[in-house]
């Protein structure tokens, strides 16, 4: 019987931790299966999608805003027409930025709200990392603060201060991290990149992983007698 993703032994460096929707993978596929499934005009969808998060709305939100009560019976064909992860998913940043992190002395992470399959799915398309994890897997999600204990103790049991954890949404990945006592980052793409204010909790804000290769060691002010 599989036990899961097993801990790392901390070392003191630094970790990078990285959500995986709209961070490693463009989502644009898998929304734009759920507007065909539904019978409705991509664009229709997309902007409906918009509108919540505007509002600052969770995503399940579109389906009542489009009329559709009963999307969660609907998951197991979803999943049937979307299948796996493909290596046109990621986003052409992510597999160059992770080796761009190890390469600056980082140790990363992965770890984001998915189904438990995801994760070989990720390697199969090339992802790795010494930790890759799902919220399926380890029995919590974001924004619970759970995830984030679960994350730490993933990782050795990481000071959270040594942790960047990175994502798209400031409800479910900036405002908990930052919470839980890591540095949040702000990755702005994808709808809530677009749309939503600059959380005060970031500590550090991106437009992309490859200017967080570069930029990454500013996500930790410097100490004072540094400046």
């Amino acid at each position: 019987m599989d036990a899961g993703p097993r801990p790392a032994v901390d070392d003191g460096r630094r970790w990078v931790c990285l959500d995986i929707g709209e961070t490693l993978i463009d989502e644009t596929r898998v929304w734009s299966t759920w507007a065909d499934l539904l019978g409705l005009p991509r664009l229709t969808f997309m902007a409906a999608f918009g509108a919540v998060v505007a509002r600052g709305g969770e995503h399940a939100a579109v389906f009542p805003m489009v009329g559709v009560d009963d999307w969660r019976s609907r998951m197991p064909e979803i999943r049937a027409r979307y299948g796996a992860f493909r290596p046109e998913d990621l986003y052409p940043d992510a597999l160059p930025a992770l080796d761009g992190f190890r390469a600056r002395g980082y140790r990363v992470a992965i770890i984001g709200n998915q189904p438990a399959e995801r994760t070989a799915e990720l390697r199969a398309i090339g992802v790795e990392a010494e930790i890759i994890a799902m919220s399926d897997e380890i029995g919590v999600a974001k924004p619970d603060p759970g995830f984030f204990r679960r994350c730490l103790a993933l990782m050795g049991d990481a000071d959270p201060a040594r942790v960047a954890y990175v994502g798209d949404r400031p409800d479910n990945d900036v405002r908990p991290a930052a919470a839980a006592g890591m540095r949040a980052v702000w990755l702005r793409r994808g709808p809530w990149g677009a749309i939503a204010e600059r959380p005060p909790e970031a500590a550090l804000v991106v437009g992309s992983l490859a200017e967080l290769v570069e930029r990454i060691d500013a996500a930790w002010p410097l100490p004072v007698s540094a400046r």
